[in-house]
């Protein structure tokens, strides 16, 4: 009987023991501090393919960092989304609920961007508008808190424009001949009519004025379902050579539809990068074949850490978009912004040490970044983004564009990769920043 006592006290010992052990194991990886992302999404209402696809590509980057163990191994990412609708009243309410614990936002529409500059300004959050919002927040003299990266629409309008001058026979070499390729195109802007489908406008004015190109806008109203008369006027009355197709959602189909009926030919209709996903060309059928659209990354799932994040997230069931999204681009645009995200807090974490950043530390970060090419091969993303250099004053960092071409099934790169009119483009941005400063009375600091 004793020797039963025993031997139970000495099992339970066991058992004691080894609960106790897993415990304390457990404890020490939820001790992991944890590095607080909130996610404005839109995964309902007309724009729901780009929202969902953004929002996931992020959520799937950090999913893959958590994997990994963490960020430098120390620190995990959390993420909670709040659902925005594409709706400017709704984003500022999500960041309301997220502003006492996030250090970031990517508001993810030009609406929300322009409503949350001067909050997260006096917020000390960061406001990260990529390929989107106001243009001339590139200047961070005058926008210490706002971030363009990696490309604004300036930018991207001064490289479509080289672009177009290369179809019409220009070298892309020699800017000072490269208004004998432009002078007398004529150029329609159809552009869906609110602040973000107007905020192309003055660059493209600029550009005609100097090159010799005519450009006539087209407004589109919204939501853009009718286009009718636009395309009438832009092949009938205008005699349009080129188009470029600056809409947003469903409004991006109805141009290659048109442009068939009216025996438009799609390959001369150059979308923006909004107007580039998966989304926009297959409603239009045969019609989008042909169709060029911008871009600042690359598609597909052809790159070491897509393929990873197939591997190890999506091969424990941990994604969080349907696999047969993996790869497209809207969800590749959201991975992208998540990786320079990443690579300001790996950046930071050198001068504040390894921890739960700040607003203020990570703007730091983002102000620092240099992210080069042999940094990109590192982490598994050649091919599908760009090398990123920023500063105090320069808050785009790099503005190169990427070109991509319909080919009927998917999305194929023309492997045209082309450097905006940095110089043109500046001085436009300085010029707007400098009037939005003395309209609101702030005194731009100094960049050494």
């Amino acid at each position: 009987m004793g020797r039963k006592l025993s031997f139970t006290i000495f099992a339970l010992v066991l058992v004691a023991s080894f609960i106790l052990s897993s415990g304390q194991a457990m404890a020490s990886e939820e001790k992991k501090p944890e590095q607080f992302v909130g996610l404005l999404a839109y995964r309902t209402g007309p724009f729901a393919a780009g929202g969902s696809g953004l929002t996931s590509g992020k959520e799937d980057f950090m999913a893959l960092i958590n994997m990994r163990g963490g960020i430098n191994g120390k620190i995990m990412y959390k993420w909670e989304e709040c659902e925005t609708a594409y709706n400017a009243a709704r984003g500022v309410e999500c960041y309301n609920r997220f502003k006492n614990k996030m250090f970031k936002v990517h508001p993810e529409s030009t609406g929300i961007t322009y409503a949350l500059i001067p909050k997260a300004t006096k917020d000390k959050i960061v406001v990260i508008s990529s390929g989107y919002g106001r243009a001339d927040a590139s200047d961070g003299r005058v926008f210490p808190w706002v971030f363009t990266i990696p490309t604004n629409y300036w930018s991207q309008n001064t490289a479509k424009i080289k672009w177009i001058a290369m179809q019409e026979g220009w070298d892309g070499k020699d800017m000072s001949t490269i208004g004998k390729y432009l002078k007398g195109l004529k150029i329609a802007n159809l552009h869906i009519d609110v602040p973000y489908g107007q905020e192309t406008k003055p660059i493209l004015d600029a550009m005609a004025k100097k090159f010799g190109f005519k450009v006539r806008h087209f407004p589109v109203p919204w939501p853009g379902i009718d286009q009718k008369a636009q395309w009438m006027d832009i092949v009938r009355r205008f005699k349009a050579d080129w188009v470029i197709n600056r809409n947003w959602g469903v409004s991006c189909t109805v141009p290659l539809k048109e442009a068939a009926r009216l025996k438009f030919p799609s390959n001369r209709i150059l979308g923006v990068w909004w107007c580039g996903a998966e989304e926009d060309v297959l409603p239009a059928g045969p019609a989008a074949k042909g169709y060029y659209s911008t871009n600042f990354h690359g598609v597909g799932r052809d790159f070491p850490i897509i393929k990873e994040v197939v591997d190890k997230v999506y091969g424990a069931m941990k994604g969080n978009i349907s696999f047969t999204r993996v790869g497209s681009v809207y969800y590749n645009r959201g991975f992208v912004a998540a990786i320079v995200d990443h690579e300001a807090i790996l950046t930071a974490h050198k001068k504040f040490g390894v921890k739960v950043l700040t607003g203020e530390e990570f703007r730091w970060g983002m102000e620092h970044l240099n992210i080069t090419k042999e940094r990109i091969k590192e982490i598994g993303a050649e091919g599908l983004m760009q090398p990123l250099k920023t500063s105090c004053a320069d808050h785009e960092g790099g503005g190169m564009v990427f070109f991509q071409q319909w080919d009927g099934k998917k999305w194929v790169s023309t492997g045209d990769v082309i450097t905006p009119m940095r110089k043109f483009v500046r001085g436009m941005i300085e010029k707007s920043a400098a009037k939005y400063a003395k309209e609101k009375g702030i005194t731009p600091r100094t960049c050494k």
